[in-house]
């Protein structure tokens, strides 16, 4: 089965976006794979997010 996500609109200035490009290209990972990467470790950096399982395969609340 497919894992769901939640879509959303992002609006960042273009100057970051490159970032984001050329940081994804580095690991292999298309740009939306690189945003959710960063989102998944900082909210894990900070508690917010067990470390047993991605956010991607959390049952919903």
């Amino acid at each position: 089965m497919a894992r769901q996500r939640k879509q959303f609109l992002l609006r960042i200035p273009p100057e970051l976006y490159d970032v984001y490009e050329t940081w994804a290209a580095d690991e292999f990972r298309s740009v939306n794979a690189q945003f959710e990467a960063v989102l998944v470790d900082s909210a894990r950096r900070v508690g917010r997010l067990r470390r047993g399982r991605p956010a991607t395969d959390r049952a919903p609340e």
